[in-house]
């Protein structure tokens, strides 16, 4: 378990570098930072959509849904804020 949760931050640790580097970015849109408070909400709230108490499944929604709401987000960035920010992924 802890192996996969390892390879799964470091495929996600370059995203989460791109998300950073755009929020940064002055040409950032402001659909941007409201999606990435609104994420960091549910990552930091005690209400999911499958309940942590659940043993496995409870983690498995944060760890799958997280990082494809980063991936969603990065997609839809104007080219010239993804073109500034493809180098900050490593």
């Amino acid at each position: 378990m802890l192996k996969r949760v390892t390879l799964l931050w470091t495929v996600v640790r370059g995203d989460a570098r791109q998300l950073w580097a755009a929020l940064r970015h002055p040409g950032s849109p402001g659909w941007l930072k409201l999606g990435t408070g609104l994420l960091a909400l549910y990552v930091l709230s005690p209400i999911d959509l499958v309940p942590d108490f659940l043993p496995f499944i409870g983690a498995l929604d944060d760890i799958v849904l997280v990082p494809l709401a980063i991936r969603w987000m990065l997609k839809r960035l104007p080219p010239h804020v993804a073109a500034a920010t493809a180098t900050r992924r490593r």
